[in-house]
C-alpha cells in the first residue's frame, strides 16, 4: 500500500517548529491521496519526543534509535531513514525545509536513485498522482513538479506553505526502530557548535519578527525599530538591501535570498515590498505593515497596514504596545 513518511526534526529535545507545517503537508496529501501517514522522530530523546507526536491523526510514530543517531551527523541519519524506508515502503517522504534536512535529504534520496524536490509550496492530485508546485527565479514562476518512475520520492516543505494550526488531532502508536548501522559509517566527528554560530538567528523558528528595510534611512535609525522588537519579544529581520549594507548580519535577511520565515506575527517596517521580500515572509499567519507610501506592494499582502512616518509610528507603538504589557 502507498504511504507517506514525514520527517520530525528535533534537537536536544526542542522540536523544530517547521516539523508540524511538514506534518500539515503529510496530513493534507494523505487525505487528497487516500493513503495512510506516518511520521518519524531521530536523535536524542526520540522515544519520548515520539510519545508527544503521537497526539496527532496519524497511522504510526516512529522511534528511531541508535547509539550513532546520539549527535546529528548527514552519514548516520541518512543511515537510519534509509533502513527505515526500506523497511515500511513509503511512497513518499516529506521533510521540514530546515539547514538540517537541507544536509542531508539530496543524500538520502540519492541512495535510492531519486532527487530532491525541495521547498515546495503546494500540491495538487492528478490522476491520483501528487504533483508539487515550487517556485523559480525568486517566486516570479511557479513549476508543477511531477515525479515519475517508482517510489519513494522525496520532498522537502517551504516554511510557511502548510499551517500547523490546521493539524488533526488523534492517537497514534509508537513503534521502536533500531536500524542496524555500524559506527564506521560516520566518516565525520562532530565538533562543539562553531562559536560565532551559537549567536546565530534561524528566523524560521521564530514566532514574533519585526522587519526593517530601507525606510528606515540610517543604521542609527535602527535603534527605533530594536525597542519595538524588543517591546513585542520579537526577532528583528531586515530586507536585502539592510544586510548588504552591513547594518544587519545577513542571518537576519528575510526573502528569496535569505530566510523564509512563517512566524504568528510579522512586522514589517519601512519594507515596500518587493517580490524577493515577500516570498520569503508571506506565509506568516498575520503581516502588520508601516510604510508611508500608501500604493507599497507590502499592503497587498498585510493583514493590518498603517500608512504613515515610521519615525513617528514605531515609536508610539513601541508606548503603546509597553503599556499594554504593563512594561516601562
Amino acid at each position: 500500500m502507498s504511504r507517506i513518511l514525514v520527517v520530525l526534526e528535533q534537537q536536544g529535545g526542542s522540536w523544530h517548529r517547521l516539523s508540524w507545517e511538514a506534518l500539515a503537508a503529510g496530513q493534507q496529501m494523505a487525505a487528497d491521496l487516500s493513503w495512510p501517514v506516518s511520521a518519524a522522530v531521530l536523535g536524542n530523546a526520540a522515544s519520548e519526543r515520539a510519545s508527544k507526536a503521537a497526539k496527532w491523526k496519524l497511522d504510526s510514530v516512529y522511534a528511531v534509535e541508535h547509539s550513532v543517531l546520539s549527535t546529528y551527523t548527514a552519514d548516520g541519519f541518512t543511515g537510519a531513514l534509509e533502513a527505515l524506508i526500506l523497511k515500511i515502503q513509503p511512497s513518499l517522504v516529506l521533510f521540514p525545509h530546515t539547514y538540517q534536512a537541507r544536509d542531508y535529504a539530496p543524500k538520502l534520496a540519492t541512495r535510492f536513485g531519486r532527487v530532491l524536490v525541495s521547498d515546495i509550496i503546494h500540491h495538487v492530485v492528478v490522476d491520483g498522482v501528487p504533483v508539487f508546485v515550487r517556485q523559480l527565479f525568486q517566486g516570479k514562476l511557479s513549476a508543477d513538479i511531477r515525479c515519475t518512475g517508482p517510489a519513494p520520492y522525496f520532498v522537502s516543505v517551504q516554511a510557511g506553505a502548510y499551517r500547523a494550526d490546521s493539524l488533526e488531532a488523534g492517537l497514534a502508536p509508537v513503534e521502536t526502530f533500531i536500524p542496524e548501522l555500524d559506527d564506521a559509517v560516520i566518516r565525520v566527528t562532530p565538533l562543539e557548535p562553531f562559536r560565532e554560530s551559537a549567536g546565530a538567528v534561524d528566523l524560521s523558528n521564530a514566532e514574533v519578527i519585526v522587519s526593517v528595510g530601507r525606510g528606515i534611512k540610517e543604521k542609527e535609525h535602527l535603534q527605533i525599530i530594536e525597542k519595538l522588537a524588543e517591546a513585542l519579544g520579537a526577532e528583528l529581520g531586515a530586507s536585502r538591501p539592510i544586510c548588504d549594507n552591513g547594518w544587519l548580519p545577513m542571518e537576519r535577511q528575510v526573502g528569496s535570498s535569505g530566510q523564509t520565515v512563517s512566524p504568528k506575527l510579522y512586522v514589517a517596517i519601512g519594507i515596500s515590498g518587493a517580490i524577493q521580500h515577500l516570498v520569503g515572509m508571506k506565509g506568516s499567519k498575520t503581516i502588520v505593515a508601516v510604510n508611508k507610501d500608501p500604493e507599497a506592494p507590502i499592503f497587498e499582502v498585510a493583514d493590518y497596514g498603517i500608512v504613515g512616518d515610521l519615525f513617528e509610528v514605531v515609536p508610539a507603538l513601541t508606548e503603546e504596545i509597553r503599556k499594554a504589557r504593563g512594561s516601562s
